[in-house]
């Protein structure tokens, strides 16, 4: 019986281990876009990846607004490559265009960047709310 319970022990503690969070999981507060326009982005896995749809829109004053993007996925197809960073894919709404990304975890913030066809932008800095 001792080695029974034993197992299943060990069984759980090793299940549990594999289901961890990442520690990109939670919601971002995204740095301010071209227009002043900033986000609330809920990270999540999705299949092998990690995926992160915009949940709230702010204005430039930081009021709460209805944006058309509220629903769609930001991140995409996002991996941990090892040291806190991670590579995918990062729409830019006021650009409408998806970026090659590297993101750089470190602590409660994210530092976001990415390229398309060459030509790279600093998404800036996001926090965790």
């Amino acid at each position: 019986m001792k080695l029974l319970t034993f197992t299943a022990g060990l069984a759980l503690a090793l299940t549990s281990a594999a289901f961890a969070a990442d520690p990109l999981e939670g919601t971002w507060r995204t740095a301010k876009d071209d227009n002043g326009n900033s986000g609330l982005i809920k990270v999540a896995p999705c299949g092998d990846a990690l995926c992160g749809v915009l949940i709230q829109s702010f204005d430039n004053a930081g009021k709460p607004f209805k944006s058309e993007n509220q629903g769609r996925q930001i991140i995409s197809q996002t991996k941990a490559t090892g040291g806190g960073s991670y590579k995918g894919k990062v729409f830019s709404p006021d650009r409408g265009k998806t970026y090659n990304s590297r993101l750089k975890l470190s602590g409660n913030t994210l530092k976001v960047s990415g390229c398309v066809l060459g030509i790279c932008r600093d998404g800036g800095t996001w926090t965790k709310q």
